[in-house]
């Protein structure tokens, strides 16, 4: 119910803004972390925005004890041999695209990277819905079944 009551607000508060001008993002830093772990690792995203542009982008992944993903060198090794990449390439690689491009929805996925994209794409549509609204607040988003 209170997801249904905020997407109600923000979709309102598009109308309000009136027809075909871009909601602006609010400055300050914006957070959104998968609702739980896969394989292990919980995705996040964290944003800065200055001037309502996206400046500064993080995305990775962390497991229970905090230690995140692309500086695990033998997970690197193993995912490198099979996929063609690996965490510390892939995540570099989409959050410069997100500052680049502004907008998640353009960013192509990288080979082997896939399911992470589509979270990175996810998670980035939250953390912009959260500066549109200047809700400092990590946002949650559930995990695809």
């Amino acid at each position: 119910m209170n997801k249904k009551i905020l997407l109600g607000l923000f979709l309102l508060a598009l109308l309000l803004q009136g027809c075909g001008s871009q909601p602006k993002m609010q400055d300050g830093f914006y957070s959104a972390e998968m609702s739980g772990y896969s394989h292990g690792w919980k995705e996040y995203v964290c944003i800065m925005v200055k001037d309502s542009k996206i400046v500064y982008t993080e995305f990775n992944a962390k497991d229970p004890s905090g230690y995140i993903k692309a500086w695990d060198n033998a997970y690197m090794q193993n995912m490198a041999s099979v996929s063609g990449t690996y965490p510390n390439e892939y995540t570099r690689y989409y959050a410069a695209e997100l500052i680049e491009k502004q907008d998640a929805s353009d960013i192509d996925a990288l080979t082997g990277a896939t399911s992470s994209g589509n979270n990175f794409k996810r998670l980035t549509a939250a953390v912009i819905e959260q500066s549109i609204a200047g809700n400092p607040d990590t946002r949650i988003v559930e995990m695809e079944e």
